[in-house]
């Protein structure tokens, strides 16, 4: 009855293959598994990490939000420029050390629009010279795009010896183009 109805018999090899065959995959198996824990120890990680990253930038935009309405706020308290200009020059500082022109230049648009204005600003610089002449130098443009305040700071080699006493700032569309802005401030 057994050999009528039920599957053949299997060989001793066939037996051993099969067997052989069952402990691989058990192997393979616990192996899976194995890295299966690993995989979502690691994703329950990641996944605590994205929540805190998550939290961290949403505390950084609400911070630089907070730090762009206070800015606005400072600047909108500036003087206005007497020139008043398409650009206009609220407020600067210069200082000149060690062969350079370090400079913060605060600017505004009234009329700004959605899309920033682009530009050049460039610094002409009255002083006197290594040889005790009073002159006047331009220094390299430095390309702007302005919304409705842009900070600009940075610094420029100024010639040696040189020693300046008042700044120039030309706000304009394009190199030896329009002038968008200007104004006359006393270097430190």
């Amino acid at each position: 009855m057994q050999e009528r109805y039920l599957p053949p018999r299997l060989t001793a090899a066939a037996s051993a293959a099969l067997r052989t065959a069952f402990d691989q995959a058990d192997a393979e198996r616990s192996r899976l598994s194995g890295e299966l824990g690993l995989a979502t120890t690691k994703l329950a990680a990641a996944l605590d990490d994205k929540k805190a990253l998550g939290s961290e930038l949403a505390a950084s935009r609400a911070a630089v939000e907070r730090l762009q309405d206070d800015l606005a706020s400072v600047i909108g308290s500036l003087p206005p420029d007497p020139r008043n200009g398409v650009v206009q020059v609220r407020a600067a500082r210069f200082a000149a050390t060690g062969g350079m022109l370090a400079y913060d230049v605060v600017l505004t648009r009234e009329q700004a629009t959605g899309k920033p204005l682009s530009g050049l600003m460039q610094l002409v610089v009255t002083g006197e010279s290594a040889r005790r002449n009073e002159t006047s130098v331009a220094l390299k443009p430095i390309p702007l795009s302005i919304g409705k305040h842009e900070v600009v700071r940075g610094s420029l080699p100024l010639p040696e010896g040189f020693r300046p006493q008042q700044t120039t700032i030309q706000i304009l569309d394009r190199a030896a183009g329009k002038v968008l802005g200007m104004r006359m401030m006393m270097v430190r």
